[in-house]
C-alpha cells in the first residue's frame, strides 16, 4: 500500500537512475523502487516547506557518494541542481542556479571517475562537474560547447568505449534540425600506448547478478565487473554496495578548468575484489636445495599469490614492466645508431 502511495504523488519521468541496493529499507523485503520514491516525496516535501524551494524533475542515486542528485527549478524558475545527503533530505547540501531557460535538465554520472555531466533539453552545451565527499561537494570543470541544439541525448556503456583513445564517456545527440545523431566523446589528454588503469577501474558488466527468485527472496547484490583492458574475460566480482564507503581521496580537477573540452583525471586504484575462476595446478618441488635458486635468486623470497586478486595485479604489473622494458630497448637501439653514425662520421673525417 505504501508503494502504490509514493506512486500516486511520484511520476515515473522523475527517475534517472536507480540504487544497486535496498539499503534504507527497513521492512525484511521492500523493492528498491519503494525507496527512490519515499526519497522523492522526501524532496518534494522539504521542497514545499523550505524558504527558497527546489521543485526537482529529475533525481539519480549517486551510490559511492552516498549522495543524491536533482536537477529542477529554482524559486525564481531557474535551472537548478540540488545535491542532496542520502540520510538527511531535510536540507539539501547544495544548490546551484544554471541559467534562465525553461529546458529539462538531464543529469548522467561516471561512479568510475565521479564525473557529473548535465545536459539540457534544447542547449548545445554539456556541463562538467566532478562530485567529492567533502565540500564543496560540486567542482565545475568546463563545458563542451555545440550551436547546434539537442532535443534527447543518450550514452554509452562503459564496455563500448574506445580506451586506446582514453575515452571516458561517450554521448548521442538527438540534432532534429539535421536529422541526424551525433556522437560526443569525452577524451583524456594522455599517451594511448598503454592502458590507463586508473581512469578505467573495474566497471558494471552486462550479466545480471542474481536472478529473479533471488530479488523476490530479498537478497542485495552489487553488479558484476568487467575488466575494460583489451583482451580481458569477463570478472565474476560481485561488490556488495550495503557497506560501501565514499571515496574519500578524491582527486582535484579544478586546476584543468577552462581548457575547452579536454580534462585530465588522476585518480586513485581502488581495491576491489576479484573471483575470477582460475584453473587449479598441483605443484611438487623437488627435495634438491639447489633447485630452490633461479637465475641467481632464491624463488621463496617472493612466494606465489595466494588469491586470484594478487594473481590479477601480479599479471597487469608484469605487462606493464614488459610494455616499459620493450620502450627501453627501443630507445637504446636509436642510441646505438645514433652513436654508429657519430664513430662513422668521425672516421671519414
Amino acid at each position: 500500500m505504501q508503494l502504490y502511495l509514493c506512486l500516486h504523488f511520484v511520476s515515473l519521468g522523475k527517475i534517472r537512475e536507480l540504487n544497486w541496493v535496498s539499503e534504507n529499507a527497513p521492512e525484511e523485503f521492500k523493492p528498491p523502487f519503494s525507496d527512490l520514491y519515499e526519497i522523492l516525496l522526501t524532496i518534494v516535501s522539504a521542497q514545499e516547506a523550505s524558504y527558497k524551494p527546489h521543485r526537482a524533475n529529475k533525481v539519480l542515486f549517486l551510490g559511492n557518494m552516498k549522495k543524491l542528485l536533482s536537477t529542477g527549478t529554482s524559486r525564481w524558475n531557474n535551472r537548478q541542481i540540488a545535491l542532496w545527503d542520502q540520510n538527511d533530505l531535510s536540507v539539501p547540501l547544495l544548490e546551484e542556479d544554471l541559467d534562465g531557460s525553461s529546458g529539462l535538465l538531464f543529469p548522467f554520472y561516471d561512479s568510475d571517475t565521479n564525473m557529473l555531466y548535465i545536459v539540457g533539453k534544447g542547449d548545445g552545451n554539456i556541463r562538467y562537474y566532478e562530485i567529492s565527499p567533502e565540500k564543496p561537494y560540486l567542482n565545475y570543470l568546463t563545458e563542451y560547447r555545440s550551436h547546434l541544439p539537442q532535443k534527447g541525448i543518450g550514452m554509452m556503456p562503459k564496455r563500448g568505449l574506445e580506451v586506446s583513445a582514453c575515452e571516458i564517456f561517450r554521448f548521442y545527440k538527438l540534432i532534429p534540425t539535421k536529422n541526424l545523431i551525433e556522437p560526443v566523446s569525452m577524451i583524456v589528454p594522455r599517451r594511448s600506448e598503454s592502458y590507463q588503469e586508473d581512469i578505467y577501474p573495474l566497471t558494471t558488466g552486462g550479466q545480471p547478478a542474481m536472478t529473479a527468485q533471488e530479488w523476490l527472496h530479498g537478497l542485495n547484490k552489487g553488479p558484476l565487473l568487467v575488466s575494460l583492458r583489451p583482451g580481458s574475460g569477463p570478472v565474476n566480482s560481485s561488490v556488495q554496495l550495503l557497506n560501501s564507503e565514499p571515496i574519500v581521496n578524491s582527486p582535484d580537477l579544478t586546476q584543468y578548468q577552462g581548457q575547452g573540452e579536454s580534462m585530465v583525471l588522476e585518480m586513485q586504484n581502488s581495491e576491489i575484489k576479484d573471483s575470477r575462476n582460475k584453473p587449479t595446478m598441483e605443484e611438487s618441488l623437488p627435495k634438491n636445495e639447489h633447485m630452490h635458486l633461479s637465475n641467481g635468486f632464491d624463488i621463496f623470497e617472493c612466494p606465489p599469490p595466494k588469491t586470484e586478486n594478487e594473481l590479477l595485479c601480479m599479471f597487469y604489473r608484469q605487462q606493464e614492466e614488459i610494455r616499459r622494458l620493450r620502450e627501453l630497448v627501443n630507445l637504446r637501439d636509436i642510441r646505438i645508431k645514433q652513436l654508429e653514425l657519430e664513430l662513422r662520421n668521425i672516421f671519414m673525417n
